[in-house]
């Protein structure tokens, strides 16, 4: 005889299936977690965008300042570059006043030798080229007699009174003045002349209102001479008894 196992013989019980089912349907389904996933929670997404946000925030911020930094340095450096060629127009300007005055005797001297005439031969065409050397640099001389007295380009070393002048005038020019462009090297030496203290210039108007006066004065004695003269004539009449009336 054989012994049936229990669950393995023809009355063992089945599970119940629906009528239908096919065999996937039938197996039964393995207890676990489901592996399909739903959709993100919205509170999730709202994070994540600030966050983001704020990022889009800092390198908004950091180029600003990157920006400004960048347009300081730039005009920092345009005003580096004016700067260095204002300093090389004045270094120029210093080296070529410092050569310059230690010409100034020499052309002392060439302007002296013309006065005089000395200035003939060989001399005087490298006098020339000098003043033609120093006039390229920059120099310019002036000073001239008759203009009038300037304290910041004339150094006055004679002084005295003259009819013949209404201002404070250069009569003389012991040294001619030097400068560079704006800059006076060495301001004239002159000789100046002032009106003489008390002396009153006067007005054509006032001699001619002067003269209208005389004219009016003389008019009127001659007039006054003339009525003088008639009565003198009829007292003398009446004195000498003139013929009787009729």
């Amino acid at each position: 005889m054989t012994e049936e196992t229990p669950g393995f013989g023809e009355n063992a019980e089945q599970p119940d299936v629906p009528s239908g089912a096919t065999p996937e349907e039938k197996a039964p389904q393995a207890d676990g977690p489901s592996t399909e996933e739903g959709p993100a929670a919205p509170a999730g997404d709202a994070s994540q965008i600030a966050g983001l946000t704020a990022q889009l925030d800092q390198v908004r911020t950091a180029l600003t300042e990157r920006t400004a930094d960048l347009q300081r340095l730039q005009a920092e450096y345009q005003n580096y570059r004016r700067r260095v060629e204002r300093d090389k127009v004045t270094v120029k300007e210093i080296a070529a006043a410092n050569l310059l005055t230690e010409l100034l005797p020499t052309l002392d001297d060439i302007g002296r030798a013309r006065e005089h005439g000395e200035l003939v031969g060989g001399f005087k065409s490298v006098a020339e080229a000098l003043e033609t050397v120093v006039a390229k640099m920059g120099l310019q001389q002036f000073g001239k007699e008759g203009e009038p007295f300037d304290p910041t380009i004339h150094e006055a070393l004679m002084h005295s009174y003259a009819p013949d002048v209404t201002e404070t005038t250069c009569v003389a020019i012991l040294q001619p003045g030097y400068r560079i462009g704006e800059r006076v090297v060495r301001p004239a030496r002159v000789a100046v002349a002032e009106p003489q203290p008390g002396a009153q210039t006067v007005k054509p108007e006032t001699a001619e209102s002067g003269a209208a006066e005389g004219d009016d004065s003389a008019s009127a004695d001659v007039e006054g001479k003339a009525d003088g003269a008639a009565d003198t004539t009829d007292a003398k009449g009446k004195e000498s008894g003139g013929p009787d009336e009729g």
